[in-house]
């Protein structure tokens, strides 16, 4: 059997002192595989040879003399356990450092109140940096996250994610139905799914019991914006919206909601160098848009016709609003668009309440009326609402389609919203 426990700390001392004055290294060995590589700035590092399975691998014992002889020795009579045992000595360190990490880690999170790895919480913070943000817009995440931090970080947030079944989850959502809000209990629901999903991927669960759940909530019943859609009374709004004593700005802002057939934060955020007046265009930057994070940044700008009426609107505000960026800045200052809540607190100012109309109702109006009343064809209109076509080639075909109807379509809305404001009978048109 080889010699082992060769050295002395006085022979390495001795050793170091001679490589450094020779300026080449050189290695002196304990046995048992223990070497010394004596190195010529006064450090030795000491290494170890083992054979597994008739392999031969090489760890690293650390440097002399931070790692001492005894040391070095202790650590070699280890790694022969491990071999004797069956064990995979370098695999067995990667673990090891690997569990060391996870606890730095787990103290750090524990010492900014936040769970550790593979709890719930950190799964779903993980999931929704990495990748959910990736997908959607900074909104829309910062939405999601809070659902999860209102519905489910309370009551999961803080168990490993791996012991977390199907019941768990759904105490959680019935509690959200208990409040009648069905919609955001499968919305919650649909985030969970996709929490779980990730997890997988990384490891940290083995399956997903969102998925068990399909069954289990009621359905949701989604309810639209409430929108005038008959004649009568969508005249005596636009006569409201004519007599409205508040400030300026905002009746322009009522009045082209009725006129462009945008979104509301579509209109709040128009900007003064998106007019085209000579053109008598509006262009909408795609990323303004509803649509996923990819489409806002590669997508086309959605164009709106702007129809006389809807040009003299704006000729109006130019002297109030022209000077700055947005044709509807906030009454805080110009350096934010007018408020979400300006427009419906405007129709609530005009006695017309959620119930009965909403910023997002005039869409629902021109909608209606311009197929029910001016016969104009829905492909037209759905386009000029800038509703998404299914599929990737409908929308590529899309991108010019319909745009001479489209301006059509805006003047003859415009017109026929001054007939039904000024009181005027008008019938349905005959489909040509």
């Amino acid at each position: 059997m080889a010699a082992t426990d060769i050295l002395s700390d006085k022979t390495i001392r001795a050793t170091l002192k001679a490589v450094v004055q020779a300026g080449k290294p050189r290695k002196i060995s304990d046995g048992g595989g223990v070497v010394l590589e004596a190195r010529p700035t006064g450090a030795g590092w000491w290494r170890l040879r083992y054979w597994r399975d008739g392999k031969e691998g090489l760890l690293s014992l650390g440097t002399y003399p931070e790692v001492s002889l005894k040391d070095a020795r202790r650590r070699r009579d280890d790694i022969r356990k491990l071999v004797a045992a069956g064990k995979d000595p370098s695999e067995h360190r990667k673990a090891e450092k690997a569990e060391r990490a996870r606890e730095r880690e787990s103290k750090a999170l524990a010492d900014a109140g936040l769970p550790g790895p593979g709890t719930f919480e950190h799964v779903a913070r993980m999931w929704v940096s990495t990748v959910h943000e990736s997908k959607v817009t900074p909104a829309h995440a910062r939405r999601t996250l809070a659902r999860l931090e209102t519905h489910v970080f309370p009551w999961l947030g803080r168990r490993p994610i791996a012991d977390i079944e199907a019941p768990d989850l759904l105490a959680c959502l019935r509690r959200i139905t208990a409040r009648g809000v069905v919609e955001t209990a499968h919305r919650v629901k649909d985030a969970c799914g996709q929490v779980f999903r990730f997890g997988i991927g990384e490891g940290a669960c083995q399956r997903n019991p969102a998925a068990d759940l399909r069954d289990q909530l009621p359905s949701a019943t989604r309810k639209h914006f409430a929108a005038i859609t008959q004649p009568e009374q969508a005249g005596d709004l636009l006569r409201d919206i004519a007599a409205y004593s508040g400030r300026p700005v905002t009746r322009g802002a009522l009045s082209l909601s009725a006129l462009l057939l945008l979104r509301p934060g579509e209109l709040r955020a128009m900007e003064w160098a998106w007019v085209d007046v000579d053109g008598a265009m509006l262009t909408v930057p795609g990323e303004q848009m509803k649509r996923k994070r990819a489409d806002k940044c590669n997508g086309i700008p959605h164009l709106v016709p702007l129809a006389p009426q809807a040009l003299a609107i704006l000729e109006e505000l130019r002297p109030l609003t022209g000077h700055g960026r947005y044709v509807f800045p906030s009454e805080r200052g110009g350096a934010r668009c007018m408020s979400e809540n300006t427009v419906r607190a405007a129709l609530r100012a005009l006695g017309y309440s959620n119930d009965e109309m909403t910023a997002h109702g005039f869409r629902a109006m021109a909608r209606t009326m311009a197929a029910e009343r001016l016969n104009v064809q829905p492909e037209v209109i759905e386009a000029q609402l800038a509703h998404t076509v299914p599929d990737a080639l409908g929308r590529a075909y899309n991108r010019t389609q319909y745009l001479d109807q489209r301006r059509a379509l805006m003047i003859a809305w415009a017109d026929y919203l001054d007939r039904i404001r000024d009181g005027a009978k008008v019938l349905p048109f005959k489909s040509a």
